[in-house]
């Protein structure tokens, strides 16, 4: 089995692990959420050895160098070797942030896991806090 000297984005992000389904990774580079070499990609083009490709979920930017193509989804041991992670440390730092760290945070829209419904009066509280 030869490798392939081009192989279309949204294949190899699946191929790689970086996206769960073919079409979540063809949805992303529809809503331009995957750029190659700073270029907005849509799911056809085409991708080479060496390649840059940043790939934005929520609002973390993760940047990784195309090292192997591949066409077929594989186990995660061999993915990992299909790329070099470049993503910077700022960026991974946001992954680890909690709801409540973050800049875009609500102060008081944000529940413990596990708390349940709102009470009725924490409803009104709630209400008036977003609508003043």
């Amino acid at each position: 089995m030869s490798t392939p000297r081009k192989v279309r984005i949204d294949k190899w992000l699946w191929a790689v692990r970086l996206y769960k389904t073919r079409s979540k990774a063809s949805d992303a580079c529809q809503s331009g959420r995957v750029k190659i070499n700073d270029e907005v990609a849509k799911p056809a083009k085409t991708i080479e050895v060496g390649d840059t490709v940043q790939v934005r979920k929520k609002s973390i930017r993760y940047t990784y160098q195309v090292e192997k193509l591949i066409e077929k989804r594989v186990g995660a041991p061999i993915a990992v070797t299909c790329y070099t992670d470049l993503t910077p440390e700022e960026e991974k730092a946001k992954e680890k942030m909690r709801p409540q760290d973050s800049v875009f945070y609500a102060a008081g829209a944000y529940r413990e896991k596990g708390k349940g419904r709102p009470t009725k009066k924490e409803r009104r509280d709630l209400d008036d806090f977003t609508q003043a």
